[in-house]
């Protein structure tokens, strides 16, 4: 037992610090996920070395006590990313139940052309043509909002594009950031109004950390900018001006925000930063450059958005808030630096410190506190 114990701690340490490492993990993981890691690792080893010499009720406790351990590692990594906020959402998750509200394209247009305003919008599943990205994208989600339904004649609405994590799907900001409800509450106090939300594929499957660049790893930044405003403007009749377009994120998703409206500002002039970085990135500066731009400085520096704004110069009618949670001390700090970089060619934006920590239960509530500065900032722009 001294020895299994001795090589448990060992076993804890090396996945802590050369496996996170060696696994890309780039924010610092709670001390719990590593503690319950070491203890499957230890109570796996027990299990191994007396199985020939244990009875079978040993066994069976041994197995239990892997499957135990295991879970609750499990869960641990699940409370660090506030993931499933319920074991109901996970499983709705893992069967592929239908979103709420959740309905074809043909079934949207079936049910648009209403005279009276419906109590709530439609989760739409859609199929964007990958026409410049070529990107493989997963399939998408838009709401349409209920006043789109109302009349005949489609409203010429503003749109949001929302991106998750570096590790999840489209659905994520429906199923853990509640936005459709979010949406719905919005529209029920403004007859029916409120925005287009994109819920935008930015890596293709669950492990591709993509940051939202072209590159290596697909031209996530073709499909956000190009493939999705093309198709969402020819089929849902939405503005055209960049005045009325947004994108909003969370954690990658943040980080992708701040980067498209500075590097795409012809498409999108306001942006909600929840828990970015200063610059994508996917470890170290080496991976970095490998991963994301095949060694390529000069596209690093084309995706930097500090380098990127003082090349630009001074915008126009850019505008965008910086969402953080008071556990982040360095998301706090680099918000700051990029807002103030901001000021300095036009851009106005706002930092704004909430309790919480690097989660989604933050960035659901965060984004809900900010969507009616955000609507408010696209409605009062002219429509194309």
């Amino acid at each position: 037992m001294p020895v299994l114990v001795a090589v448990t701690v060992v076993l804890g340490f090396l996945a802590a610090y050369p496996g996170a490492t060696a696994v890309r993990q780039v924010d610092p993981v709670s001390f719990s996920v590593w503690f319950w890691l070491a203890v499957t690792a230890g109570a796996f080893l027990v299990l191994v070395v007396g199985w020939r010499t244990a009875r079978w009720w040993r066994r069976g406790a041994g197995v239990a006590a892997v499957l135990l351990a295991a879970f609750a590692c499990a869960n641990g990594i699940n409370q660090f990313v506030g993931y499933y906020p319920t074991l109901g959402a996970a499983l709705d998750d893992w069967t592929h139940k239908p979103l709420p509200g959740q309905t074809s394209l043909p079934g949207a247009v079936h049910a648009a052309g209403t005279a009276n305003v419906p109590a709530a919008g439609k989760l739409v599943e859609v199929t964007v043509p990958a026409t410049y990205s070529h990107f493989e994208h997963r399939q998408e989600l838009v709401y349409l909002p209920p006043i789109w339904f109302v009349g005949h004649r489609r409203p010429v609405l503003p749109v949001v594009e929302l991106i998750g994590g570096e590790r999840g799907g489209p659905g994520d900001w429906v199923r853990l950031g509640d936005a459709v409800r979010m949406s719905d509450d919005y529209a029920h106090l403004h007859r029916g109004y409120a925005p287009i939300l994109v819920f935008a594929d930015a890596t293709g499957r669950f492990d591709n950390d993509t940051e939202c660049v072209n590159g290596p790893r697909g031209n996530a930044a073709d499909h956000l900018a190009k493939d999705i405003p093309q198709y969402v403007e020819k089929t849902f009749g939405a503005s055209r001006n960049p005045q009325q377009w947004a994108v909003g994120g969370f954690s990658m998703g943040g980080t992708c925000a701040l980067d498209l409206v500075v590097e795409y500002p012809h498409v999108f002039n306001h942006f909600v930063d929840i828990s970015g970085d200063l610059t994508p990135y996917t470890g170290t500066p080496a991976q970095t450059l490998k991963d994301l731009y095949g060694g390529n400085v000069a596209a690093e520096h084309a995706n930097e958005a500090l380098r990127v704004m003082r090349a630009h110069g001074r915008y126009t009618n850019v505008t965008g808030v910086f969402l953080t949670s008071t556990e982040e001390v360095r998301h706090q700090h680099e918000a700051q630096e990029l807002s103030r970089a901001a000021a300095a060619v036009g851009i106005r934006s706002l930092v704004e410190i909430s309790p919480g920590t690097h989660t989604w239960q933050f960035a659901g509530p965060a984004f809900a506190t900010a969507f009616p500065w955000l609507v408010d900032q696209l409605a009062h722009r002219a429509t194309a």
